[in-house]
């Protein structure tokens, strides 16, 4: 018989072997194993080795333990924000724009071009938006009525300890 009228199917591929676990208290070591995997992808596709923690603490004068702040990080340009608190009593101070401040020019001083957050509905979209940060999306979540609102915000070049607005105007 031809070789041509032979039917050779190929062997049936096995699906790799692994294990999942589903678990809502992943060990900080596995964390770090699914991030650094996901960073040094990230290195080997962009050629960009950039991705940095960011974060501006608020401490209690007296004993110096942290009790407010925020996180995020930097990577490829843009400037990631995780958590954002103030306990209460420090809220409408002007302290949360300062600290969105001093992170977002932290951001710039690092290459990033824009930032981008979520909150929901009952924490504080009200606040971005007077820290110049746009809606970008909302995606409702429980409660019902509730949204998580997805914000970006531009981060202006620096020209030296000049900041350059989107308009092109200098800003002291």
């Amino acid at each position: 018989m031809p070789a041509s009228d032979t039917t050779v199917s190929a062997p049936p591929c096995p699906e790799p072997r692994t294990d999942l676990v589903v678990t809502d208290a992943p060990m900080p070591a596995d964390i770090a194993v699914i991030s650094d995997a996901l960073d040094r992808f990230n290195i080997e596709k962009t050629g960009v080795d950039d991705r940095r923690p960011l974060a501006v603490l608020v401490r209690d004068p007296e004993t110096h333990q942290v009790i407010g702040g925020l996180t995020g990080r930097t990577s490829l340009g843009l400037f990631f924000v995780d958590l954002f608190f103030l306990p209460p009593a420090l809220r409408g101070s002007g302290l949360g724009g300062e600290i969105l401040r001093q992170a977002e020019d932290e951001a710039r001083a690092r290459g990033c071009r824009a930032a981008v957050l979520y909150t929901i509905t009952f924490q504080a979209p009200g606040f971005y938006r007077k820290q110049g940060w746009k809606r970008l999306g909302e995606i409702p979540c429980d409660p019902p009525g509730t949204s998580r609102v997805f914000m970006t915000k531009e981060l202006a070049a620096q020209t030296g300890n000049r900041v350059r607005s989107g308009n092109g105007a200098n800003v002291a």
